[in-house]
């Protein structure tokens, strides 16, 4: 099954590329509240259910592991009924996971809503993704950055209102209702949009085979990818714990951690292409990982709750660009040893310190005339063969020019052109 609509508008369904795009990044933004919603309110669902630490942290491992099957189930769902149909599902579930969160009346209850969760959350993740890189592939350019700034300003709009909720003295309850009515919200302005199909002869040809090499350039950027999603996962799951818990936090200042990482996001990939045009990309990604070693050392080392705040914003800003930085680098590694999906894109790395340039092939061609097509001389295509060495034996304007270790002032040489016929015979 093909995850691009045709070319031309179905029954009932606009042809809208920027229709498209504003409807993914609505689902973009709808993920990243509800991960806030659920993340932000561990602290007071756990107080209100009595939820042990231990249990707490099996419930939160439970909701990873059930967002993997959910991916699974997101698949299945996009071959049978499509991503925007996944994507709607996904989010109906979400939102009704997020409301049995709230008012669930025991510990069985509540972890059950949690599965039901995380199994929303892939399917979702699953889906929003697939219809991104459709969207991106009818653009013809890279609109992804778009998507994850709406899902980290979603974060933050959750994040708040969690805080604003428990700053008004409201239920746990009612916040996630409130959240859970802005997924519903989301979800009822999904629509399809028929966007044009990218099929074409590039994409059915052939692609060598990935070697070896390819594969052994590729594990740094996994690493570093691999390190940015640990730390990723654990300040969004942990952070609102963490306040709470080990710094004294009150249920309002408890998501401020969160929310500052989200934030700290936002700006680091805002700034990202202007640091790697400035610095290059492996003394950017260096300094990102450092800067983000610093900002964990300084978050669990906090000895009150605005100074963890502050750490989380750190980190935030030095995780964003590894993401972004690690899969160009890596869609480009293929490229630069010959190989691969892509070989034939013009993005390579060149220059000092790696930094991106884009090659572009001459904008005009000098046609090869028919009669010197084969014969080796100048514009030919037959390079082994030398020209003939006597001047007079080539036509009008493809007479052998002066030759390097001569000089205009020595006898026998006119205007740039040997005269003599024996002049290139002497010199070879």
């Amino acid at each position: 099954m093909s995850l691009s609509a045709p070319g031309r508008a179905e029954a009932g369904r606009p042809a809208s590329k920027a229709g498209a795009r504003r409807v993914a990044t609505l689902a973009f933004a709808a993920q990243g509240v509800s991960v806030a919603a659920v993340y932000t309110t561990v602290p007071a669902v756990t107080e209100r259910v009595k939820l042990a630490p231990l249990l707490t942290t099996t419930t939160m491992v439970a909701v990873a592991l059930m967002a993997g099957v959910g991916s699974f189930l997101g698949l299945t769902a996009i071959r049978h009924a499509g991503p925007v149909s996944t994507m709607r599902g996904s989010l109906l579930t979400a939102a009704a996971a997020l409301t049995l969160i709230g008012w669930a009346p025991g510990e069985a209850s509540v972890i059950c809503a949690y599965v039901l969760f995380g199994t929303a959350l892939g399917a979702l993740d699953v889906g929003i993704n697939t219809r991104a890189a459709v969207i991106e592939r009818a653009y013809g350019r890279s609109v992804f950055g778009s998507f994850y700034t709406a899902w980290s300003v979603g974060g933050v709009v959750a994040a708040l209102l969690t805080a604003a909720a428990a700053r008004l003295e409201w239920p746990v309850a009612d916040g996630l209702d409130v959240q859970a009515g802005i997924l519903l919200f989301v979800a009822m302005c999904i629509r399809t949009h028929t966007l044009p199909s990218s099929e074409g002869p590039s994409a059915t040809a052939p692609r060598p085979p990935l070697g070896h090499r390819v594969w052994i350039r590729l594990l740094p950027f996994g690493l570093v990818l691999l390190v940015v999603y640990v730390v990723d996962s654990t300040v969004s799951a942990w952070s609102a714990v963490y306040l709470r818990r080990t710094l004294a936090a009150s249920l309002t200042a408890a998501p401020m951690a969160y929310a500052a990482y989200q934030a700290g996001t936002v700006v680091g990939r805002a700034a990202t292409d202007r640091l790697v045009q400035r610095f290059g990309a492996v003394a950017v990604v260096r300094t990102a990982a450092l800067s983000v070693a610093v900002a964990l050392a300084g978050m669990a080392a906090a000895p009150s709750w605005p100074f963890a705040v502050l750490a989380a914003g750190a980190v935030g800003l030095g995780a964003s660009p590894g993401p972004p930085v690690s899969g160009l680098r890596g869609t480009a590694a293929p490229r630069r040893l010959g190989g691969g999906p892509g070989t034939s894109e013009p993005l390579q790395l060149r220059g000092r310190g790696h930094r991106w340039r884009r090659e572009r092939a001459p904008r005009f061609h000098r046609p090869v005339p028919s009669r010197l097509r084969g014969t080796g001389r100048p514009g030919g295509s037959s390079p082994g063969r030398r020209p003939p060495l006597h001047p007079a034996s080539e036509p009008g304007p493809y007479r052998s020019r002066r030759p390097t270790g001569l000089s205009a002032r020595q006898p026998g040489v006119r205007g740039g052109r040997a005269t003599q016929p024996g002049c290139n015979q002497a010199r070879s």
